[in-house]
């Protein structure tokens, strides 16, 4: 089954590091993906800019209207995902629970029950 672990975490939080702590951190992040790559279990994640840097969208009454980021009233944004395919919930709880980001705000596991585009 596939999941969808969903990085959430606090604009400019990783500015806010030392060097030190910063370094631990992307080694961390580097020991998961290559653990799961090894093991099969990585499908793809990919990394998102700051939510500044973006906008939402929202059609009302016909009308489009756009604004800048960030997309919802919050101190945490969407930072990020990686899906993996695992035997089970509990094993994508795991890989959460070791993301660094699990230590400075929160990591989301949603089951991917539709794929769509090319790669599917």
């Amino acid at each position: 089954m596939k999941y969808m672990l969903l990085i959430h975490n606090r604009p400019g939080f990783v500015g806010e590091l030392s060097d030190a702590e910063r370094e631990a951190l992307m080694a961390d992040v580097g020991a998961i993906m290559q653990e799961l790559s090894k093991s099969g279990e990585l499908v793809r994640g990919e990394a998102l800019a700051d939510p500044a840097e973006g906008r939402t969208v929202r059609v009302r009454n016909g009308a489009t209207v756009i604004t800048d980021g960030p997309f919802t009233e919050a101190k945490e944004h969407f930072a990020g995902h990686i899906i993996v395919d695992v035997d089970s919930l509990e094993r994508a709880t795991e890989i959460a629970a070791r993301w660094p980001d699990a230590k400075y705000a929160a990591m989301e596991v949603r089951a991917v029950i539709h794929e769509s585009g090319p790669e599917a």
